[in-house]
């Protein structure tokens, strides 16, 4: 598919702000977005149907939408109502939550994968385990992404991206696009996991989120004055 080969060997940009801080206004992410894509992004994930609108009407690169609702269980993408939604605000690929956890609409991942395959939808699964990802090979969905390694009781939270179960997944599952999202903060950790031979690769934190790159400044200071 002519939309998953652009992402080959590229970096996606995750522009997302949190409840309550200064950036969380979709403008602000689109503007970001599009700063992102002159900086060479190959696509920009974002959250929100909102956000998804504005990045839309800024970007010309693919944007993966998603929706979060609460901040536990399944939120990312929960149901298959928040899914459409998203491709309704324009989203080129929406990405969804792939754990085996019980989803809120009753629905299981095959038959949510189905019914957006059924719209002509591209499909992302956040995974969080090598299981996660196995039943989202097995549901036929379209891209893998180690997005929630680390974030479910499956696997410890690594200091940096997960290279154990990206490699794994990559090994198991020899020629579906697999993605690698999740603490990779510096260029040389993109680097690592573009050697492993991820298809592409997710950095949000490191660069559109100032708080936490600030505080890793000043963690520093802190760290040389003691």
């Amino acid at each position: 598919m002519e939309l998953i080969d652009s992402l080959r060997g590229g970096l996606i940009v995750s522009c997302q702000a949190y409840p309550g801080e200064p950036m969380r206004n979709p403008e602000t992410m689109a503007q970001i977005g599009l700063a992102a894509q002159y900086g060479g992004a190959r696509a920009i994930r974002c959250q929100g149907l909102a956000d998804i609108m504005a990045m839309k009407t800024r970007v010309s690169i693919p944007v993966i939408g998603l929706w979060k609702e609460g901040d536990e269980g399944v939120y990312i993408t929960p149901t298959l109502r928040h899914a459409q939604a998203c491709i309704s605000a324009g989203a080129d690929i929406v990405a969804i939550d792939a754990t085996r956890r019980p989803r809120p609409d009753g629905r299981t991942y095959h038959d949510t994968v189905k019914a957006l395959h059924d719209m002509g939808a591209v499909v992302m699964a956040d995974c969080g385990s090598y299981e996660d990802a196995a039943q989202a090979v097995d549901a036929g969905t379209d891209i893998i992404s180690t997005t929630l390694a680390g974030y479910t009781p499956d696997r410890p939270k690594t200091k940096g991206p997960d290279m154990e179960l990206l490699r794994e997944v990559l090994a198991e599952f020899n020629g579906v696009p697999v993605i690698c999202e999740g603490r990779i903060h510096t260029p040389d950790q993109l680097a690592q996991v573009m050697a492993a031979g991820a298809w592409a690769a997710v950095v949000g934190t490191a660069i559109t989120h100032p708080t936490s790159i600030t505080s890793w400044f000043v963690d520093a200071l802190q760290d040389d004055a003691k």
